[in-house]
């Protein structure tokens, strides 16, 4: 008997490797595989732009990137003593003008160089709906908990998406013709807007999405909302707020994911270096000094090991992390 309704997902023809650069731009989607690329040590940049949601900001800080736009203080806003850009994360701001143009400008030619050499662009789609910035008229990346007032909220049309990224798509088609871009939804809903306004919000990406698979350039379509919304399917899978994903039902969405655009080797590998970068991460409450000892002499070996046939994989600091534990 079944109690799942589980699908199979086509392997890629062209392969995620340790050699192949991967750009993820969005939503949850992006920083949660984004983070896992990471755990295994794969070249990878997550959101460079900070978190981004709707597809007019995901299309505009692709664009600022590929553009090599340079900012400056008119840019930028004033709000209560802080410098903030409205395409970027909070993490950008500062009361100094000049030291935000700078992070900008330097994190921008970084994803650019980034981008170049890159074989994969993931782009994750979480909401139609935008915040419109009164004063400007233009659709905001953060609000940065400005009063809601100051900014207009709409839904994007499917229309109004399609014809935004295809001329993205064009440009990315012409400057990189290597790189491979992957749409995906997020599977985490949008619940302010409602349980009938999230499923429009999704309908409408999912549709913009459809046609965009039709593009000259050959964009793809990984299914990590259906995974969720259709496979798993269990409240058991999401974290407390009943919102965001579990741990566990992300390591779900991963396997899938690896197994898609991974072959054997690169998961061979991934696994390997995983465990290291897990080890590190790991707090050592209990243990001897011995067995503390062993324990770092067992990792050093195996860093050495890994490294000894990929010299490529940089493990340099979990390796100074172990040598201190023998000290």
């Amino acid at each position: 008997m079944e109690f799942r309704t589980t699908f199979s997902i086509p392997s890629s023809v062209k392969k995620i490797s340790y050699s192949d650069p991967v750009m993820l731009i969005g939503s949850c989607f992006a920083n949660s595989i984004g983070q896992k690329l990471e755990l295994g040590k794969m070249p990878v940049l997550i959101n460079p732009s900070g978190t981004v949601y709707n597809p007019v900001s995901v299309n505009n800080t692709l664009n600022s990137i590929i553009e090599r736009k340079k900012i400056n203080e008119e840019n930028l806003y004033n709000y209560d003593g802080i410098w903030i850009s409205f395409e970027h994360y909070t993490d950008f701001s500062s009361d100094n003008p000049e030291v935000v143009i700078e992070r900008i400008n330097r994190k921008s030619e970084e994803a650019y160089k980034f981008l170049s050499s890159a074989g994969f662009l993931f782009i994750t789609f979480g909401t139609a709906r935008v915040f419109r910035w009164n004063q400007s008229g233009k659709i905001v990346s953060n609000c940065h908990k400005i009063p809601a007032s100051m900014f207009t909220r709409e839904l994007l049309g499917v229309d109004e998406i399609v014809h935004l990224w295809s001329i993205l798509l064009d440009k990315l088609r012409l400057l990189f013709p290597g790189l491979q871009t992957v749409f995906t939804v997020s599977p985490v809903r949008h619940w302010k807007d409602g349980a009938h306004g999230n499923q429009i919000s999704k309908s409408v990406l999912f549709l913009a999405v459809e046609q965009l698979l039709g593009h000259p350039s050959k964009p793809v379509y990984f299914p990590a909302y259906e995974l969720v919304m259709d496979d798993l399917r269990d409240y058991r899978f999401y974290g407390e707020d009943m919102i965001h994903l579990s741990a566990q039902s992300v390591d779900y969405v991963w396997e899938s994911f690896s197994s898609t655009y991974f072959d054997k080797t690169t998961i061979n590998i991934w696994k390997e270096v995983a465990k290291i970068s897990k080890a590190v991460s790991h707090i050592i409450q209990t243990g001897s000094k011995d067995q503390i000892k062993k324990f770092a002499l067992k990792m050093i070996s195996r860093i050495e090991e890994v490294t000894g046939k990929y010299p490529d994989i940089d493990l340099g600091n979990e390796k100074g992390y172990f040598l201190d534990l023998l000290k």
